[in-house]
């Protein structure tokens, strides 16, 4: 089979051929359709001390099943996130991880809804927001923010503000039911929210809270870090979340489950609608990943094996 990989930090990305890996006890061998490409795994590339396996967001079809593996049989069409090598024609996906894709959807709705959705979901469950209240979204064209709007919205949001890094994004997210829309260079991001969902972290955590109406909360679930003064959230009574899926997904399975099957009825009913900006072949590899280090993509990046 063929798959992406790179040598030393940074790259370049290239194909090599190798021996299609073997499903482990509670595993899954899937033969890969859509896979899709993260900053997560983007910034690991030119970041990691090491090289890493190129992991990532997968769906396809069940090629073979390990032992003990009760949920699914050959054949079945899945997606979820791989820990191992994912940008490859074949790759391995642990059954936990795994969720059945449904007839109505195709792979790259796939993999373009279930891990970025549930991603935007739980970040939106640890806001707790009530009906009516005001959601601010960054990064809010990515793979992930461009659900979160919409999530907010299907979850009673009774206004959307999208942040965006170019306002040339505009247009896209107010298709996607976004009320108004800011750029991170604006001076002023308007009427206070309720609850910010924030996927960028860094030195938009600074506006994005001064963003926030008093007693605001903040969920912060990038993997850009960033720093907080404890007196920015005392004098407005403001709170800060972290969230992390893979702790949910470890942790409270059946709650992972839930939030699963709520993407696939929302999806069903069209009230949440992934979005793919490209799509690259495997050989592509490193030109999709420069659409993601460019910040230009509106919605997901998809390669296609």
């Amino acid at each position: 089979m063929r798959r992406v990989r790179y040598e030393s930090t940074g790259g370049p990305l290239f194909l090599e051929e190798a021996p299609v890996p073997e499903p482990g006890p509670g595993e899954l061998l899937v033969r890969c359709e859509a896979v899709g490409v993260t900053l997560p795994v983007v910034r690991k590339v030119s970041e990691a001390a090491e090289p890493i396996a190129l992991g990532g967001e997968i769906a396809g079809a069940v090629a073979a099943v390990g032992p003990g593996v009760t949920r699914f049989r050959t054949g079945d069409r899945v997606t979820g996130l791989c820990f191992g090598h994912g940008y490859a024609d074949y790759a391995v996906l642990h059954e936990a991880m795994a969720s059945a894709v449904p007839g109505t959807a195709s792979a790259v709705e796939a993999v373009a809804l279930v891990r970025g959705g549930l991603v935007a979901l739980g970040a939106l469950a640890a806001a707790r927001p009530e009906p009516g209240e005001t959601a601010l979204v960054t990064a809010a064209a990515s793979g992930a923010g461009h659900l979160a709007v919409q999530l907010a919205r299907a979850r009673g949001a009774g206004r959307v503000v999208a942040a965006v890094s170019d306002p040339a994004k505009a247009a896209f997210v107010r298709s996607l039911g976004a009320d108004a829309v800011v750029a991170y260079a604006d001076e002023d991001w308007g009427t206070p929210a309720d609850y910010a969902l924030d996927a960028v972290g860094g030195e938009l955590l600074t506006p994005a809270l001064a963003a926030l109406a008093p007693g605001g909360r903040l969920v912060a679930y990038s993997s850009g870090g960033g720093t907080i003064q404890a007196y920015d959230l005392l004098v407005g009574a403001k709170s800060v979340t972290g969230f992390q899926m893979a702790l949910i997904a470890r942790e409270q399975p059946a709650r992972y489950e839930a939030w699963r099957q709520e993407l696939w009825r929302l999806f069903a009913q069209g009230a949440v609608r992934p979005a793919v900006h490209a799509e690259f072949a495997l050989a592509d590899a490193a030109r999709a990943h420069e659409v993601i280090e460019s910040r230009a993509n509106l919605g997901k990046v998809v390669l296609r094996p």
